[in-house]
């Protein structure tokens, strides 16, 4: 099993929005698969999305983990280690 040492930064969040924040923002709907940050809500879109908007909020905040916020799909990723991970319940 993969290793992840950033759980610890995980928290019970809220999500930001119903759909990607940053493409609502700018008036586009236009996102693939959405992703929600583990450490503040944020929800963005996938690395397949034109925003790639999930990414980039790693890219600024360093927020180590996300899951995927899809109706049915429960995985996590962190982007640290590079390692899926299964849900903590």
């Amino acid at each position: 099993m993969e290793v992840c040492s950033h759980l610890g930064q995980m928290r019970d969040v809220t999500p930001s929005a119903p759909g990607c924040e940053d493409c609502l923002a700018a008036g586009r709907r236009d996102w693939v698969h959405l992703r929600m940050c583990m450490s503040c809500g944020h929800v963005g879109c996938c690395d397949q999305s034109p925003g790639k908007h999930a990414t980039k909020h790693f890219g600024g905040t360093q927020h180590p983990i996300i899951r995927s916020f899809q109706p049915g799909e429960r995985w996590l990723w962190c982007y640290v280690d590079e390692v899926m991970l299964e849900p903590v319940d």
